[in-house]
């Protein structure tokens, strides 16, 4: 089943003493590549987090947000760094003593200087911590999941009506490219009879002409491999692994034979056609960019 690389999922999830908030989303991108935020006292979880968020998605920019509310009343502790208080009154006496001010400082004051206070959380079993984010994350998970196989499925639509639209001009191409060989001798005859005046010409030496011409513009191997290519379109989207850059690889390679063909043949028709199925392989190559 295809997947897209746009996705989006939330969960919340309560538990005795915490509620534990993760939200995932992504975006388009080569490799995979995973931010994730939370709080700094579990950052020891990142690790465990990006092995889980793998899971649900081998490519995109993947975004992670995890909010931990703890509820428990005896979970955190206020400790006073006195030794940087002492520091900070110091300096304020000094001051005030070498320049003559009042000195006023409070405990207030004093209280709101940088890092005179430290929250600290009281130990926890990170084994508990892990599973209780692991649920919520797992539920996350399956909904941006969800979300990108939906849109996954919505584009797999889309490649298999541009591969039948394309098929059906290669078969157009298939039908007019013998006629250009006549056309061309054709055209080459009247050229000759028209230069010359002369009625009779040599069929040996116009034969010749005709076959090197046939030789130059034959696009049997173009269209064969073209054939080959939507077959395999067709085979890749029906996988359930990541076809992404399979599918981009594919395509350049469809397009590369589109170009030869359109190079070898010089018949309106023919090219009008050819502009056509560029732009059905274009519009394959955008879809193609959001699939993981």
């Amino acid at each position: 089943m295809l997947k897209s690389m746009t996705g989006y999922g939330r969960a919340e999830v309560l538990f005795d003493t915490k509620r534990v908030v993760v939200e995932m989303k992504s975006v388009n991108h080569r490799f995979a590549d995973i931010n994730i935020k939370l709080p700094r006292i579990y950052s020891f979880l990142e690790e465990k987090i990006r092995e889980e968020v793998k899971r649900f998605a081998a490519r995109g920019k993947i975004d992670v947000f995890i909010i931990i509310d703890d509820f428990r009343e005896d979970g955190k502790q206020i400790q006073v760094d006195m030794a940087l208080a002492s520091q900070y009154k110091k300096a304020v006496d000094a001051l005030s003593e070498t320049f003559s001010l009042q000195n006023d400082l409070t405990a207030g004051q004093l209280a709101r200087f940088p890092d005179i206070f430290q929250i600290d959380k009281t130990e926890e079993d990170h084994a508990v911590i892990w599973q209780e984010v692991k649920q919520a994350l797992d539920e996350a998970g399956e909904n941006f999941l969800q979300m990108r196989q939906r849109e996954g499925e919505r584009i797999g639509s889309a490649l298999l009506e541009c591969g039948t639209r394309i098929r059906t001009v290669v078969e157009q191409i298939e039908q007019l490219a013998p006629a250009a060989v006549e056309d061309y001798r054709q055209r080459l005859r009247e050229k000759i009879v028209e230069f010359t005046q002369q009625q009779d010409i040599d069929e040996t030496r116009l034969l010749t002409e005709v076959a090197i011409f046939a030789d130059k513009v034959c696009t049997d191997e173009e269209l064969t491999r073209l054939g080959s290519h939507l077959k395999e379109l067709d085979h890749l989207l029906h996988l359930e692994e990541p076809v992404g850059r399979k599918l981009d690889f594919l395509i350049q390679e469809m397009n590369r034979e589109v170009n030869t063909i359109g190079s070898k043949c010089n018949q309106i028709e023919i090219a009008k056609l050819v502009v056509d199925t560029k732009a059905e392989i274009e519009k394959l190559r955008e879809q193609v960019q959001n699939i993981e």
